[in-house]
């Protein structure tokens, strides 16, 4: 097998420093390395709320360091209670400033807190009574006017389903189900087929998974359930991520060329590869493959 090529590539699922878990890069740092392998955008998360602020100064960053080129960082939210939760306002302000990605609870929803043995009260709810949140409605509204994508974060399977059914009835068209496969959202395979096949969502299957939420922990690879995935479901719905940044797991450029490189190596085409790594991630975000 060849080397694959990291150029035009897209990530939409990377943590960058500042954090309160320490991260491998920060934002400028993370841009020099996109910028190094000729990566075409990433999308930088944190649980801690708003990225577009920090987007917009890495993008400034990367004109006045490395001159004119085709990378684009893009900020995102993630409704975790520190920013109010199931918040229309902050969604509305962050779509303003240009976030790309609405993600719904992560660390706050309750699903993830259950998985970890933790208390509840206080999580931030989607769903309550089989039904989604009324604030909720508004949200996916907004996801939909600003034709932005909406990450199912930490939330259970079930609570996935109810999401997906009423974003898809109020005309949301970019539904991502996060990290299926990792422990806290734990979806089967038949699950995820049946997701796609009633919703047509995009499966983001990420680098590695870690062993359990905290340090020293550890982490394992996700990659050749991905390949089960892309191979069971079809390409056209996995959208290639890493979900990286932590300390215990390669660099980001580093995890992403192994990534592509192990579905080259068993036998993905490149055009496919290229498709979840470049294609699906421009359409998400609105920009021309």
């Amino acid at each position: 097998m060849g080397k694959v090529s990291m150029k035009g590539v897209i990530d939409m699922h990377v943590h960058t420093n500042p954090d309160l878990r320490t991260r491998a890069y920060d934002d400028f740092e993370l841009c020099d390395a996109a910028v190094r392998v000729g990566a075409r955008a990433i999308v930088i998360k944190t649980h801690l709320g708003y990225t577009a602020n920090r987007a917009y100064l890495t993008n400034r960053y990367n004109e006045r360091v490395h001159g004119k080129n085709d990378f684009t960082m893009f900020g995102s939210v993630v409704l975790n209670s520190c920013i109010g939760g199931i918040n229309p306002v902050a969604v509305e302000n962050a779509l303003k400033l240009g976030a790309k990605v609405v993600w719904l609870p992560t660390s706050s929803a309750r699903n993830h807190l259950e998985k970890l043995g933790k208390p509840t009260a206080g999580c931030v709810d989607v769903v309550k009574d089989g039904k989604i949140v009324p604030e909720l409605q508004k949200v996916l509204e907004l996801v939909r006017d600003y034709d932005a994508v909406l990450g199912t974060g930490h939330i259970s399977v079930e609570e996935i389903f109810t999401v997906t059914k009423a974003a898809r009835e109020l005309g949301v068209k970019k539904i991502v189900v996060t990290h299926p496969e990792w422990w806290i959202v734990n979806m089967t395979m038949e699950e995820q087929k049946r997701i796609v096949a009633e919703y047509d969502v995009i499966l983001e299957r990420c680098y590695a998974q870690n062993k359990g939420v905290g340090a020293g922990h550890g982490y394992i690879s996700n990659l050749p359930g991905n390949l089960e995935t892309i191979r069971k479901i079809g390409y056209k719905n996995v959208l290639i991520s890493t979900d990286g940044g932590q300390v215990e797991n390669p660099h980001w450029e580093l995890a992403e060329e192994e990534y592509l490189q192990y579905m080259l190596d068993h036998g993905i085409p490149e055009e496919h590869i290229r498709y979840m790594s470049h294609d699906l991630p421009c359409y998400l975000l609105g920009l021309e493959a």
